[in-house]
């Protein structure tokens, strides 16, 4: 075959590969392999064909020829990245990973970590509202949820001070398991092994159902060469958190260092399985591949099991004649460490090579026995499953018996209960309302004044989650009682005719937008209760020195509100109604009023002929006045007030009457006291009559 043909049909393969063809690719790939002399050429070839296999599932024939590839020279771990890929996605078909899902010993009691799932020790508070470990933030980089980054988002943020009490409080058992354990870790530091092996012990004894107890004696264990005694502690932190990926890892780790590289194998491919980012575990896993699929003369000979049995590569290729089913590797893979101790001490067997031969197959067992071995099994998971159980409760029990004091989760600004208490990225927790109030003022902790602008741009207020849960299980009735003070609140203040907050500033018309940059802290706090109330409206009147405002109004929406770091916003706003004040009030720094809606007279038969004829009339000096101005003028008009609107058909429709007509007020060269009499008239007739005198004087004047 020439070497413009090859290349055709290779280029063929690569395309049926790609297009999903495998069986197409693989049969090309065989052909070309056939006839190539380059021994390097020819394991390419067989590595791709390899490759093909591996991904229409039959993996008995993808090892084959994988080690038919290693034959020529060994395999290199980046050529198994296919077949590793396979692996998982068969495994994941099996039972699919949850990234750190599992129950964990104080699990039922809340106050677990997200990313270690252990006790929460020294608990950081993340701008989304959730709670880990100050030690797992600062190692973990993927995300704790959907609305952060791990541990970007927790760069200078400080252990929660009130949370951290409240744990400490509600679980003293597990506290102190804690300080054990950072105790262990720092002398497993400063190589004291002995030392910190004896602070594991204690806390152990404390939390049983830890599992990152016993992975950490696991690595002290292992530090002092007792690979047996660390395996086993490794096994149990995978037996408490089944589905943590680290802990596959760390059991993998160790049946390398025991020469038992299929295990491990199984072991790294589970973490990849559950934790997909996790490029340790996916260089491990091919470089166990490489190993495995070495030549017969490359293989050491390996540990297989506790019993001390032996064997190499030779032997157990000799002890197997049968050929297995492309499921059964997947199956070896997911199984369960003692499920696979059971097989492989079976006489005359090891099921261990059925995911690395083609040949293997299982033994046929009698009846009592196989009887015999499952009764073991599920007495011995029973007994697991049993021990677990204890441990949770051990561990939930110290929480049960405590009880939470009110004062213990008092906001500090409001001497109350936390009603949405929030976290500061020093550490330091307010009711949501208290601490934006406080900025209002002053762009610090109000406890330790560390500044707080960023903060303020971002507004990322998000509720501290888990002290939320403690309150609502430890104090229900508490809870119940502030949040209906707080409801009686809102109601007052989401009242539309009573104590309607009032921004004492300029003149506002309807449907005219009204842009406002807010600095004042009494208006910060109107405009921010607008916002909670869900009403986004306020009032705004004229100063008045007697008092206080005007009796006119009109009554604004907020459409959107831009804030800056050091607390100011622009806010922007559109007129809706008109009102009158009934009375004038005064809260919390800003005013308000109780008022009454204006609406239009409606007018039938002659009169409203009569006004139609007015209505265009004013329309049409209206728009000969705003043609006239300067280019220049009426691009800044228009770039405030947005451009003139059309001349409506039912004049009479809206309460507030033609929209044209307050744009135009609202543009005319007119005082505020000069427009206020305007928005106090509710007969549209002498509103235009009004303005056709302002527009004939100011033509008046022009022609002058």
């Amino acid at each position: 075959m020439g070497s413009e043909e090859s290349e055709v049909m290779l280029q063929l393969a690569a395309e049926a590969f790609q297009a999903g063809n495998f069986d197409l690719a693989s049969e090309i790939y065989q052909c070309q392999a056939e006839g190539a002399r380059d021994p390097r050429g020819r394991q390419e070839l067989l590595t791709r064909r390899a490759d093909a296999l591996a991904h229409s599932g039959k993996f008995t024939e993808a090892f084959a020829v994988y080690r038919e590839a290693a034959d020529t020279e060994r395999l290199q771990p980046s050529q198994l990245q296919r077949l590793t890929d396979c692996l998982l996605q068969a495994l994941r078909k099996q039972g699919p990973g949850v990234r750190r899902s599992g129950a964990s010993a104080v699990e039922n009691g809340l106050a677990s970590c997200l990313l270690c799932r252990s006790f929460l020790w020294e608990p950081v508070t993340l701008p989304c509202g959730h709670s880990c470990c100050k030690q797992c933030l600062e190692g973990e980089r993927t995300p704790v949820c959907g609305a952060c980054q791990g541990g970007k988002a927790a760069e200078g943020h400080r252990v929660n001070v009130v949370l951290s009490e409240l744990l400490s409080r509600l679980y003293p058992q597990l506290e102190l398991m804690g300080r054990l354990r950072r105790e262990g870790k720092r002398l497993h530091s400063e190589r004291r092994e002995e030392e910190a092996l004896a602070k594991y012990d204690l806390a152990i004894t404390i939390a049983p159902g830890d599992h990152l107890l016993f992975s950490e004696r696991s690595q002290i264990h292992s530090a002092l060469n007792r690979w047996e005694q660390a395996l086993t502690d490794a096994h149990t932190a995978c037996r408490l958190q089944p589905l943590w990926a680290q802990g596959h890892s760390r059991r993998a780790e160790l049946l390398v260092s025991l020469g038992r590289s299929e295990e491990a194998l199984r072991e790294y491919l589970t973490a990849l399985s559950l934790d997909p980012d996790c490029p340790h575990a996916r260089n491990e896993a091919q470089q166990l591949l490489s190993q495995i699929l070495a030549p017969v003369s490359e293989q050491p000979l390996q540990v297989l099991d506790h019993s001390g049995i032996l064997s190499n590569r030779t032997h157990l290729k000799s002890a197997i004649t049968a050929a297995t089913t492309p499921g059964q590797l997947v199956h070896f893979l997911s199984r369960s460490r003692s499920d696979l101790a059971l097989d492989v001490a079976l006489p005359g067997f090891m099921l261990l090579t059925s995911c690395l031969l083609p040949g293997a197959h299982q033994c046929d067992l009698g009846v009592e026995q196989s009887a015999l071995l499952k009764r073991k099994r599920r007495s011995s998971e029973a007994e697991e499953e049993e021990a677990l159980k204890r441990a949770r409760t051990d561990a939930a029990g110290s929480e049960d018996e405590a009880t939470v004091d009110p004062a213990d989760v008092e906001c500090s600004l409001c001497m109350r209960l936390f009603l949405e208490p929030v976290t500061t990225p020093c550490g330091h927790t307010f009711c949501l309302q208290c601490l934006e109030r406080c900025l209002d003022h002053n762009p610090k902790c109000p406890l330790c004044k560390e500044e707080l602008s960023e903060y303020l741009v971002r507004r990322q207020f998000s509720r501290t989650v888990l002290l939320e849960q403690l309150i609502h299980k430890h104090l229900p009735s508490e809870l119940t009682e502030r949040q209906q003070l707080h409801q009686e609140e809102m109601d007052e203040l989401s009242n539309l005719n009573k104590n309607v907050p009032i921004f004492v500033c300029t003149m506002a018309f309807p449907t005219v937008p009204c842009p406002l940059h807010i600095f004042e802290p009494c208006y910060r706090l109107m405009i921010r209760r607008c916002r909670e109330t869900g009403t986004n409206r306020f009032g705004m009147c004229l100063g008045d020195q007697r008092k206080g405002f005007a009796d006119y109004g009109c009554l604004l929406e907020i459409r959107d509100v831009k804030f800056f770091s050091d607390g100011r916003s622009v806010v922007d706003t559109v007129g809706r109604r008109r009102f009158r004040v009934l009375q004038h009030q005064e809260r919390d720094g800003y005013n308000t009023g109780d008022i009454e809606y204006l609406e239009d007279v409606k007018v039938e038969g002659v009169a409203e002929l009569e006004l139609q004829k007015l209505h265009d009339s004013v329309y049409e000096l209206g728009l000969v006045w705003v043609n006239s101005l300067r280019p220049e003028q009426k691009q800044r008009i228009e770039g405030h007030f947005g451009p003139m609107p059309p001349k409506e058909t039912q004049i009479q429709w809206s309460p507030n009457g033609p929209s044209w007509c307050w744009w135009l007020l609202a543009v005319l060269p007119l005082e505020g006291r000069a427009q206020l009499p305007f928005l106090a008239m509710t007969f549209l007739r002498d509103r235009l009559s009004g303005m056709r005198k302002v527009l004939l004087f100011m033509s008046q004047g022009r022609h002058r």
